[in-house]
Formats: C-alpha cells, structure tokens, sequence
C-alpha cells in the first residue's frame, strides 16, 4: 500500500513504576492518576481530546484565511476570523452578534460556511441533520457583508432542516439548493425562487445520492454543478425504483416494532438508473446526456464541467468497474464522445480530476505501469504525459500551481508506513522534489493555499500529537503555529508507556509490514500474552506512523496490564504498488487470511511471545478478518472478537463487493471460499461477537446468519447485540459500555492462567 521498512523504536521515559506481569505495584496516587489510564480517562472525559483548528477556508489569492472562533463578546456563538498570511494580523470579519436571526436573541450555530465568490457574502450551514453517515441536510442563511442582511433560504414552504448542498451562483446573486430531492435557485434579492426539477421523490433522486452512491462511489460530496458562467446547472438523477429495500427493525423506540427501510443494493442485485442532465438556472427542459448502455449497469463516478461552459465531463464505470471512459457532453445537444479508457484486468481507482491551462489538460491518476502515478492528458486524450515516476504509489493530490508550473502531491517512496509532500513539474521533465522536512519523520497532511504558496500543515508520528501550523512553500518555514497541542502531548508522554517497534515479518515468504506496542519495563526474557489489532480492507493501512488518538490510548492501556499489542497489513493493503493491492482480485478473505494467519505464526515463535496467549481485534472489515483467521488459523488464536462484522459478501452492497469479488453468479467458489460462515466448523478458541441493530452499513443480517452458523456447528460463543446502534456503535454511555466489554473479554481470555486455590489438608484420622 518498497523496501523494508527501516526499525523505528521510541522508547518511554524512564519508567515511573515496575509492572510484574500482570499487577502493578503499588504507587503514589498523584503518580498513578497521570501515568496509568484507565477506560473512564480515554472516553468518557475530554482530558486527551486534541486541540483542533478549523474549519479554515482560504479567501481568494491565498493571501488571508477565515475560521471560526468562540466569541470574545459574551453573547455566545462563533465570530469569524480573517487572518493575514504574511503578518498574522487577526480581524474579525463577522461577530457573532451578526449571526441573530431576526425575532431571535441567540447567534446561529454554523456547522459549515462558504464564501461567494466576490468574498461579499457568507453561506451558513445550521441545524443539521442527518441523511445517511454525515449530516448533510439543515438549514440555511445568506448573509450579505455589505448591508449585514441574514437571510434563511428555502422560502416558507421549507420544512425545518430540509435544505442540501447549497452554492452560491458565481456572480454572487442567487444560490442554488436542494430540497427534498429537488433542485431550486433562489434570487437573493428579490426572495424568488425557481423550482428545476420536479419530479423528485424518494425514489427520482435529482442533485443528490442515494446510500450506496454515496457510500461507494461519491464520498459525501453534493450531486450538481453550477456551469462556470452561472446560466445552468449540471446535475446527477438517480431513479431508485429498482432498488430493494432492506429492511431494519427498531424494537425499542415505541410499543410497537417499528420498520426502517434503506435503498440499499445488495451483491449482484439491481442498481439505481443514473443520468446526467444540464438545465438552465431560469428554469425549463433538462437536456440529457446521451450516454451508452444501460444505466443501471454503469456508474456514473464523477462528472464537473470541463473547464469552460460548454461541455460537461464524466468518468462512466461499467458493472464490474474495470473499464473507466471519461465521455466529454455537448451542454446544448447532450451528445457525448470518449476521450479516454483506463481498463484494468482486476477494477480501476476512480480519482477526481482537475483541469489545466483553462480547459485544455486535465490531471489523472492510473495504474498503468503497476504503481499509481500522476499523468497529464491533453483534452481530446490522444497526448498524455508521465509527471511522477518511480516504484511508489502517489496517495493523493494536495494542490496545483499552475502559475509556478507543479503538482503537488503525497507519496512516501521509502517507508509506507509515512506521508510525505513532494512535488513535480507539470511538463513531466526534470525530478520530484521533496517539500516536507527531512527531519521530520512521520504523517504530513496538507491544505495548500489557491496559489499553492502557503499550506495548513499538520505532522504527527506514531504516539506524539498532531502539530498544526502555517507553512510557505515551497520552502517550508514555519509562519506560525495554529495547535500546538502541548497539553495534550505533555498528558501522553507523562504516561506509562514501553517501547514500540515498526518491523517486517516474513509470512510464508511475503513480507508484512507492521508494529508493535510492549509494555513498559519490558524484559525479553518473559513471555508476554499478543494481542493483535486488524484491518486488512482493499486499499487500506493500519500500519501508519501516526497519532492514533483514542485506539492509541486504549492499546497504551493495554501495554499497561502487561499485553504486547500488534497490527500488520496483509496483502492488498495500500501504497506498495498495483500487483501487492490486487493479488486479493475474487477472492476477498483468502489471501488476507492467509497472511495474517502466517504472520501471527510467525510471531508466535518471537521469543518474548507466548504462544498460548494471542488474540485478534477488528471491526467491520476487520471483523471479517477476525473471524476468518480465527476459524482458520488452528490453534494460533486463544481468542477473537469481531465487532459489526461481514459474514459473506452476498450480504454486501454491490458497489464495493462485484469491484472486488465480481459478480455473485460469476464467483460463487470466491464468495464461498472467503466466507466465515464457510469455516464456522475450525472454531477452537473464543469468540466475542458484538454487532448493532441499526447497522444500515453492515446489516445486522450478517451476524444472525453466524449466529445460524455456530448454533448448527454446535460452537458456543460470546455476543453482545446494541439496540438501534449504526455501524459506529456509540450515543450516550455506548462507547464506555463497548470498551468496557472489549477489555474485559481480553482479560479473561488472555489473562494470566488462574491457579484454583490449594484444597485444604487433609484432617488427619483420630480414634
């Protein structure tokens, strides 16, 4: 997801108190309150919640950037903030006092903002709601900076929170939105407002997703496009009518069992019918875009005008999304023509794009040479350049700087496990160069300025804090810190901790990549119970040389009661390279399974492990995975506990599931195969199951088909089911009730060998 990681050890500060294997002993309470943790201090008080900044949005030019800041004047609420790159100068553009309603005497509560585009006037997002995962249904209000105007948008027919993805038009007058699965414009000025689509209903889905669009294929982005001159607006219909609903059942909320359906497209079931129309922002006809085949077996992934107002672009997948065409749309006529095919004999990653030299390139990523690199492809695609090159993967795109000449871009060639900002000219010619310090080893992240002069710039290792601060670039001095997070970072490292260990294991003759936490005090010659943290999804990473936050916290907790605490990445994990993520192509759990297995074997045999003591952790994905290796892994796991897990990946949306496993009917060996429910009978140590009710991700489904299972095998088992509870599992004292269990369920399993207590002597025989 390169070489060998190189060794990366930290050792703790000299320890504060000498744990024996199990118990600690006894010290100064004022010691112990800072240096051990306990579940209460990790989730259930804001002592190690981070310092944060943000949300910044930078103003035009990259001269100045706004946030939003708890008001100084007493009234509550949240001022918003300018400040001067160069000078660090603070002024407050918009007092909370601004933000009062009228017939009101409290500031709004913002969520999000926009600017225009003149900077004049302030969107505000409040009252929010939820659709699927985000909330990303509210309210909404225009403030004007001129005259100080607030005003709601939606008219009086808007019921409360209704409103989604709002924009401003590009000249600043009107705003477009959607409500209730309909598109309207609104003229700022006179109040009018202009209804786009009608037909809109909970199945005619028009400038939004549906779940498994935006689950799969659009993260949480808004489905329309205002046209650069602002004369229309290109948007997304999804026709749901042949989506089957699955359906939840909320038990406890009413006397009376209450039904909860999602549109939710299951493996090799039908999708929604996907379009793409052009309207004009006065109203009247959508011009469709005339795209080939049947939209119901094709994805429309992405789609933004192409550079100019004139035509549209759009990537379109195929069913089993291995072929990627991006099609260019005639705006007046809806014809479309192909400009480039990206095929893949396993799927195709689809990225967004950006557009070059005012419409005539764009930026696109591909796999093409077994890594994904950065290319730029001329706008009919008969040219296309190579900018980055090397046996690395780029992670994303940070920014453009089309004035200087560069892309800039995260990548960390040498090391996976890290983040870097590099940099490469956009002609394709000369070398990358590194922007990140050298002397900072660890996760980069980056949000560069329009001009790509300046950076927000956060950096963390495993175990330290993220710092944020404002960076120039391309140099990377320092300008100011923005969260320093010393209080934080102070309360981490007064804590208990051991050694920890970045380290490659050979499993069967791969070589994984992973870490290891040990705890304080740790004396290699004593054998120590294991306890293995896991992921393993497509394309993901758990071995990262980050802060961890609260999984951190818990793990340390761990290290405290004497656990050593491990992850690795099995193959197809991310950033090394094409062959390394697709090797798990039609067969999900296989090969994964395998590796964790081999790497945990492996272990076992590390001196300091004690082989009778390892067990495994892992939610969702990772759920999956911890069934899998336990139910195949012999007698390497004592324990596993599978938290909201997929059992078989037929209970799974087709988006995800056919572009990794392809299609239920083409593969029902692959499916089967890398099943748990196939394995239930390899079942040898315990198992913890824990699953929520209302988990509209990972259907609740999945764990009574296990359930099924283990009863028809005779397996006995620990459960733990969560009423109404999503796929995050928490709301009110969830959290510190799951970690409660988790942790117990460790102890018990992995726990020191409990010696019964001696029988007495025997009475001796008296006459």
């Amino acid at each position: 997801m390169h070489p060998a990681f190189r060794s990366v050890t930290r050792r703790a500060t000299p320890a504060l108190l000498a744990l024996l294997v199990w118990r600690p002993v006894p010290v100064p309470a004022q010691v112990a309150d800072t240096a051990l943790l306990n579940l209460r201090r990790i989730y259930a008080s804001p002592e190690f919640q981070p310092e944060t900044f943000g949300p910044a949005r930078w103003l035009a030019g990259g001269k100045a950037y706004t946030t939003l800041e708890a008001s100084r004047e007493g009234k509550g609420g949240q001022d918003l903030v300018r400040y001067d790159v160069e000078t660090g100068e603070r002024t407050v553009l918009v007092p909370a006092t601004r933000l009062i309603p009228p017939r009101d005497t409290v500031p709004l509560a913002i969520d999000a903002y926009s600017w225009s585009a003149d900077e004049r006037q302030l969107l505000l997002f409040t009252n929010t709601q939820p659709v699927w995962r985000l909330n990303t249904r509210g309210d909404y209000w225009s403030l004007d900076l001129r005259t100080w105007r607030l005003k709601q948008l939606g008219g009086r027919q808007a019921r409360p929170s209704t409103l989604m993805f709002a924009k401003y038009a590009p000249d600043g007058r009107k705003v477009a939105y959607v409500r209730e699965n309909n598109l309207y414009v609104e003229d700022l000025a006179s109040g009018r407002i202009t209804q786009l689509t009608r037909d809109g209903s909970r199945t005619m889905i028009n400038g939004t997703f549906d779940w498994v669009y935006e689950e799969e294929l659009m993260g949480y982005a808004d489905g329309w496009r205002w046209s650069p001159d602002g004369t229309a607006i290109a948007y997304w219909q999804l026709n749901a009518d042949s989506v089957r609903d699955y359906v939840m059942i909320n038990n406890t909320d009413s006397l009376y069992s209450q039904a909860v359906p999602v549109q939710y497209p299951k493996a090799g079931e039908s999708n929604s019918a996907a379009r793409i129309g052009i309207v004009p922002a006065t109203g009247g006809a959508t011009r469709w875009l005339a795209l080939p085949g049947d939209p119901r077996n094709h994805y429309l992934a992405r789609m933004e005008w192409a550079g100019s107002s004139d035509e549209v672009a759009v990537q379109q997948l195929n069913r089993l999304q291995n072929t990627n065409t991006v099609f260019l749309g005639d705006r007046r006529t809806g014809a479309v023509r192909p400009v480039l095919v990206e095929r893949d004999s396993a799927w195709v990653e689809v990225a967004d794009w950006r557009w070059l030299d005012g419409g005539r390139r764009f930026l696109w990523e591909s796999e093409r040479d077994g890594w994904n690199h950065l290319y730029a492809v001329s706008r009919d695609g008969q040219a296309t350049t190579l900018l980055t090159r090397g046996d690395f993967d780029v992670a994303s795109v940070a920014g453009v700087d089309e004035a200087g000449g560069y892309v800039y871009y995260i990548a960390s060639p040498d090391n996976a496990a890290q983040r870097y900002l590099y940099r490469a000219r956009l002609d394709g010619q000369g070398q990358a160069e590194r922007v990140s310090p050298a002397g900072q080893a660890g996760t980069h992240g980056y949000t560069l300025a329009p001009d790509a002069r300046t950076a927000i710039h956060t950096f963390s290792r495993f175990g330290v804090p993220p710092v944020t601060d404002l960076v120039s670039l391309p140099d990377h001095r320092v300008r100011r810190v923005l969260a320093a997070n010393a209080q934080l970072g102070a309360r981490v490292e007064a804590l208990e901790r051991g050694p920890v260990e970045f380290f490659q294991v050979d499993a069967g003759g791969v070589p994984l990549n992973g870490w290891i936490m040990k705890p304080a005090g740790f004396d290699p010659t004593k054998k120590y119970p294991l306890f293995i943290s896991i992921y393993g999804g497509p394309g993901s990473q758990t071995v990262l040389d980050a802060w961890g936050g609260a999984n951190y916290l818990w793990y340390t907790l761990l290290t405290q009661k004497g656990y050593l605490v491990a992850s690795i990445d099995n193959r197809g994990t991310g950033m090394r390279g094409r062959a390394w993520r697709k090797v798990i192509y039609r067969q999900l759990g296989v090969v994964e399974t395998h590796d964790q297995v081999a790497a945990a074997r492996a272990m076992s045999r590390w001196s300091y492990v004690d082989p009778a003591r390892i067990g495994i952790f892992g939610w969702s994905y990772g759920g999956f995975m911890s069934l899998n290796t336990l139910f195949q892994g012999g007698d390497v796991y004592k324990m596993a506990i599978a938290v909201a897990p997929v059992t078989h990946w037929k209970y799974y949306d087709n988006v995800y599931t056919e572009r990794f496993n392809g299609l239920p009917r083409d593969n029902q060996a692959g499916y089967d195969a890398g099943s748990p429910l196939s394995h239930v009978g390899g079942l040898r140590g315990r198992l913890l199951l824990v699953h929520g009710t209302g988990d509209d991700n990972v259907h609740y489904q999945n764990t009574e088909a296990l359930v099924n299972a283990l009863v028809k095998a005779d397996k006995q088992f620990d459960f733990m089911s969560y009423p109404n509870r999503n796929h995050g599992i928490f709301g009110g004292n969830t959290t510190m009730h799951l970690r409660t269990l988790l942790t117990g369920f460790i102890d018990e399993t992995l726990g020191p060998p409990r010696t019964p207590p001696a029988a007495p002597p025997p009475r001796p025989l008296t006459n």
